[in-house]
């Protein structure tokens, strides 16, 4: 604020003028954000050099301007600085006398402001040309910022009324507008009440003071009573849309969160199935080194064999003998062949039998993933007859209320389709799980089949080699069981995560239906208070309109007085005007009339403050008039319970006369 308080001393004195004493010290008592200068006279160059220093400040966010008896160059120039800035947000111009140029610079800031939220105008005249009040209501309907606005006491008519009407219909912020002690009348009033139901935001209007029948005023706090309820139903849906979108997020992240570890799990599983893969390779490769080694061992053997034919040709008997001891060794080799066929049919058997097992469980699976698919069906099925049952119970409301509605029901099948997409990467994931069943199960039919093309090969050195083969398969069959025991690890771990989705989503409901139900209960509430604050406002209506025709008389007076202040500063100012310009033209005798401008401005300042007190003065008779206005409604009360009390006693005497009874004993005491 010290910044601020060189910088307009500084523009003041380019300016060719003094920067005023009061406006210093107030900037330099002033706390940070907040600038108040209200009831000091501002000068136009100060004006002026406010003007050019708001735009630039962006530390005050308050800005209080009230009874500176601004005039209309200063009011003009301090609105336009105002229009550039960002940073402010409440504006207290009250007792100002703004007029036709005050209500254009508003409505050019109206328009061009986009920060101000709070706007005091009290104690003005912006209602007294129409035009001009045209124009400031343009502005109002242009500005998407401004959520409070003051005009008492500003002379506004029906027609300025019916101009706010058309400004209300095209603004969708405002939220408080306060026009209390104008003369808005039936017509304005109506056209006020016309409006209401195409404006969602204005939830208070203050109307009191303006000749307005009490059924307008009512329709008008039943509007207001709409909004009201409107705006509250629109803050519960936007928490519960934001607590809903942060449940599916949240959702979303432990199904990302699922999926990566069980595509973690798989590729496990194949780095495992690779790594046998390359282990039965290497012990593959083994043997059929052993198998060449023999395959050379052989080849030496019928070398030798050709070399002994003479030899054996010789022993024919010997060869006979040995060609019966080759048959009994094929015998005894198709023997051992069909065994090895019996085995391989019995592995076989054992495989289809575990691969449906896995099918049957895949498929019990499957009917279990089916059933909760019913299951969580039913839920949405009931959440969404209560919906329908929210929804007929609201049919009461307006089409406004029935839109918000509409808005919450799509925001549920968005949820219903968040949950349908959960559901479809659940499926997925099902789908990939089978088919890598399926992959790997394919994988080890294939190397089955190698190793059963291998071993007829091989069906020679069968007796050597049966020993390996044996392990190979107690090696294959370990691996498989291995899978298929993670497999149904896995399976159990997905049924356990989706039971418990399914409560946790079946809680949620719970709580939902219990906070429908509550503001259920709070709506009923609040239509009982609603219907009994209207009685109790209706009966208090009746109370004030004497006293409300009363102070208007006085506001009347108020503004004849006002008016007669005004005319008077203006001609003195246009005093001061001829005799600054008798002092341009006399320059020799300037020290002289300095100190006569500083005596009229003293002279100023003591009508001024004359002037306040004249308003204090005026004030405290209004309060007295309010006081002996009380104590003469308490003292008619008074006369009439009197009346009342000698009525019943005329009744009772009468009654008495015609049953006979002595009138004297039953008069009214005196």
């Amino acid at each position: 604020m010290e910044e601020f308080r060189r910088s307009y001393s500084r523009l003041c004195k380019e300016s060719g003028a003094e920067p005023q004493e009061a406006v210093l010290q107030q900037l330099h008592q002033l706390p940070r954000g907040r600038l108040d200068l209200a009831t000091q006279s501002l000068t136009v160059d100060t004006c002026r050099a406010l003007g050019k220093l708001l735009p630039r400040e962006t530390l005050c966010t308050e800005l209080v301007l009230s009874d500176c008896m601004l005039s209309e160059e200063g009011a003009t120039l301090l609105l336009r600085g105002l229009c550039a800035n960002t940073v402010l947000r409440f504006l207290d111009l009250k007792g100002n006398n703004l007029r036709a140029t005050g209500a254009a610079a508003l409505g050019k800031l109206l328009q061009q402001n986009k920060s101000i939220q709070s706007l005091t105008l009290e104690w003005n005249n912006l209602g007294t040309w129409d035009d001009a009040f045209a124009t400031f209501c343009g502005g109002l309907a242009a500005n998407g910022t401004l959520q409070q606005l003051d005009l008492r006491n500003n002379q506004i008519s029906h027609k300025g009324a019916e101009e706010l009407a058309l400004a209300l219909k095209g603004n969708a912020t405002l939220q408080q507008l306060d026009l209390r002690w104008n003369n808005i009348g039936l017509l304005g009033g109506r056209a006020l009440m016309n409006c209401l139901p195409s404006n969602r935001t204005l939830w208070r209007l203050d109307l009191a003071g303006n000749n307005i029948p009490g059924d307008v005023l009512r329709a008008v706090e039943q509007a207001m009573g709409h909004n009201q309820d409107r705006l509250t139903t629109f803050q519960e849906n936007h928490a519960r849309t934001h607590v809903l979108s942060r449940e599916v997020q949240r959702l979303r992240e432990e199904k990302s969160k699922q999926f990566l570890d069980l595509m973690e799990t798989i590729d496990k599983q194949r780095e495992e199935m690779a790594k046998s893969s390359r282990a039965s390779a290497a012990r593959i490769g083994q043997l059929q080194e052993a198998l060449n080694e023999r395959h050379s061992i052989i080849n030496a053997l019928k070398a030798k064999l050709q070399m002994t034919e003479a030899a054996l040709a010789l022993s024919e008997q010997k060869a006979q003998d040995l060609g019966e001891l080759l048959a009994t060794a094929e015998r005894e080799q198709l023997s051992l062949s069909q065994r090895q066929a019996k085995e391989r049919r019995l592995e076989q058997q054992e495989a289809a039998e575990r691969e449906s097992k896995l099918l049957r469980d895949l498929s019990a699976a499957n009917e279990k993933n089916l059933l909760l698919q019913n299951q969580v069906d039913e839920l949405e099925g009931k959440v969404k007859c209560q919906q329908e049952q929210l929804f007929q119970t609201r049919q009461e409301l307006t089409s406004t209320s029935a839109q918000l509605k509409m808005r919450a029901i799509q925001a549920e099948e968005r949820l219903d389709m968040e949950k349908r997409r959960s559901r479809q990467s659940l499926e997925d994931s099902e789908s990939l799980r089978i088919k890598e069943v399926e992959h790997m199960s394919r994988h080890l039919e294939e190397s089955e089949r190698a190793m059963q093309e291998r071993v007829q090969r091989l069906e020679a050195v069968r007796l050597s080699l049966e020993e390996e083969l044996s392990r190979v398969k107690a090696a294959a069959l370990s691996e498989r069981g291995q899978a298929e025991e993670e497999l149904i690890k896995a399976k159990s771990q997905a049924r356990l995560e989706e039971q418990q989705r399914l409560a946790h989503l079946e809680e949620k409901l719970r709580l939902l239906v219990q906070a429908r139900d509550e503001a259920q209960g709070a709506c009923l509430q609040q239509k009982q208070a609603v219907v009994e604050a209207q009685t109790r406002a209706s009966q208090l209506g009746l109370q004030l309109e004497g006293l409300r025709r009363r102070l208007e008389e006085l506001q009347q007076d108020l503004s004849h007085k006002d008016e007669e202040r005004v005319a008077e500063v203006s001609r003195v100012r246009v005093e001061l005007q001829e005799q600054n310009g008798r002092l341009q033209a006399e320059l020799a005798a300037q020290e002289a009339l300095r100190e006569k401008a500083a005596a009229l401005e003293r002279q100023l300042k003591v009508m001024a403050s004359d002037h306040r007190e004249a308003l204090l003065d005026r004030e405290s008779e209004n309060a007295s008039l309010r006081e002996k206005l009380r104590l003469r409604e308490a003292e008619i009360a008074r006369i009439r319970d009197e009346e009342a009390q000698r009525a019943s006693f005329l009744q009772n005497a009468v009654l008495a006369y015609v049953q006979g009874s002595p009138v004297r004993t039953l008069s009214p005491p005196k």
